[in-house]
């Protein structure tokens, strides 16, 4: 007896995983695009076996405070059990009366869920397969109302509903009441993801200045990703976070600046917190002020200072000046903290890993602090590193000798090779600093001497990535851009992810 059916409407298969078979359930229904009920349920079952399987379930979304609606027969049966509910009819054009309208109501979206069970009177069916009951049912389709038309799926969903499953939330909120199980194990329980809230509030960074990427350990390099993943899937749920709501962040730059600055006022501004924004050019540095005296005024209007600036020894100086926290946005040719950060974090956000990996850094080595900081944070994973430069900026022999005593420098050259391009996981491109220069003549031999290009990409492995932390010259061709392993504007997203998750852990209240 094969007819036209609403179970056929859609093909295909989803499969989630849940703590129980219920969440399990719930996921799936909800990676269908399938809308939870929020009030009202309108209930249509043809048999009196299924009324009777489904009651305890009806029962329970009665209790649960949902608005019950019913056809005839359904709605006899339920008010006969206890279950008000209220009468809907599937009337003719000529008869609708609004308030009993059940075509009315599901043509206005004023049910939230159609649980409609057929019969299953085979004698029926084949004469009178236009019934109402499937033309209700087209309807739903129709008018894109969740419907379900199996008594088994009818309980599950309604269970899943009782216990509460609220699908927006990625932490988990608990509470121990005891220690169980109470007897002596010899092997550790499992223990309880942390939620964002627990790993604040537990942050080995709050109060902390951070100007070296010597600072940290690999553990506490696994928390900061871990935040900053959790700001990832925070920001794309609700836009802004109030963790730094009342904070205030002073940022200080000394040096032209568009990514790192924007970053992090976007970052601060996320977590719900303000900023003020103070260069060169508006400060009483003009005037002969010192950065020790300027860091100690910023210090009294903010909660957290980050500052850029073009000597060396200028973070040290600044955290000894502060009583609050510094955050090192670049000083000099040395470091650039946050940027390693945000680097790392893009290499495990686009390969998977840093273990394993070829990274092959190409162009000014001598000047780019980034790559300075990425080298040194580099020693806590297991990866081999070329360096491509021309011989007169290339990689300071400090950084160079840590990596060659690690074992993890690989190739040298001072030109990007198709051989050293097709080993690669990562190429990681630098601007030529113009600024570094005392002697221009010298920038000018060397600033197109690399440049990577889409021929050059011709070589490359299907799924590496191309970064650089920008601004770019002519090291870097704009028809890279299109290239799908080009993660440059991509990395500069995930920066804000992490700047947010380093604020946050040494704000954060």
């Amino acid at each position: 007896d094969p007819v036209t059916g609403v179970e056929m409407a859609s093909t295909g298969e989803v499969a989630c995983f849940g703590r129980t078979k219920y969440e399990a359930y719930m996921k799936a229904l909800v990676a269908t695009g399938f809308r939870l009920p929020k009030k009202n349920i309108l209930l249509s079952i043809g048999a009196y076996k299924d009324k009777q399987e489904l009651l305890p379930s009806i029962e329970k979304l009665h209790k649960l405070g949902y608005s019950l609606y019913a056809t005839a027969g359904t709605a006899d049966f339920l008010e006969e059990h206890g279950v008000p509910c209220k009468f809907l009819e599937a009337l003719q054009d000529d008869e609708q009366r609004t308030e009993y309208s059940l075509t009315h109501a599901l043509a206005n979206n004023l049910i939230d869920l159609y649980i409609n069970l057929p019969s299953s009177n085979r004698f029926r069916r084949p004469a009178n397969y236009m019934s109402k009951g499937y033309r209700t049912r087209r309807m739903a389709v129709d008018y894109q109302t969740p419907l379900v038309t199996n008594v088994k799926n009818a309980k599950i969903l309604i269970e899943a509903i009782a216990r509460n499953y609220d699908m927006a939330v990625s932490s988990l909120d608990y509470q121990t009441f005891a220690e169980l199980p109470s007897t002596s194990l010899e092997e550790p329980i499992a223990k309880q993801t942390p939620s964002l809230q627990e790993l604040l509030h537990n942050s080995p960074f709050k109060g902390r200045d951070i100007t070296s990427v010597n600072q940290f350990t690999r553990k506490e390099l696994h928390l900061l990703m871990t935040v900053a993943s959790e700001m990832r899937l925070g920001v794309e749920r609700d836009g802004v976070l109030d963790i730094l709501k009342n904070k205030l962040l002073c940022l200080m730059f000394y040096e032209p600046s568009t990514r790192t600055s924007s970053s992090f006022d976007a970052a601060m501004k996320r977590l719900g917190g303000q900023c003020i924004m103070i260069n060169e050019s508006h400060s009483s540095t003009k005037k002969g002020e010192t950065l020790s005296d300027t860091i100690r005024t910023l210090d009294q209007y903010g909660d957290a200072i980050v500052l850029r600036h073009p000597d060396d020894d200028s973070a040290d100086v600044a955290a000894e000046a502060a009583d609050h926290p510094i955050i090192n946005a670049g000083n000099g040719s040395r470091e650039h903290p946050t940027q390693a950060f945000l680097d790392l974090f893009t290499i495990r956000e686009e390969v998977g890993t840093a273990n394993g990996l070829t990274i092959t850094f190409v162009g000014d080595l001598k000047y780019g602090r980034t790559v300075h900081s990425l080298c040194e944070l580099l020693k806590h994973y297991d990866c081999t590193i070329n360096l491509v430069a021309p011989k007169e900026i290339g990689l300071p022999e400090k950084v160079r000798s840590g990596l060659q005593s690690r074992g993890q420098l690989g190739a040298e050259s001072h030109e990007l090779t198709p051989e050293i391009v097709a080993k690669s996981d990562v190429i990681y491109c630098t601007r030529v600093q113009k600024e570094r220069f005392e002697d221009l003549s010298l920038y000018e031999k060397v600033k197109d001497g690399l440049v990577v290009s889409a021929a050059t990409l011709k070589h490359a492995k299907k799924n590496m990535i191309v970064m650089h932390p920008l601004p770019r010259n002519l090291e870097l061709s704009p028809e890279v851009d299109n290239d799908p392993r080009a993660a440059y504007f991509r990395q500069m997203k995930y920066g804000m992810f992490v700047r947010m998750a380093l604020l946050a852990l040494v704000m954060a209240s």
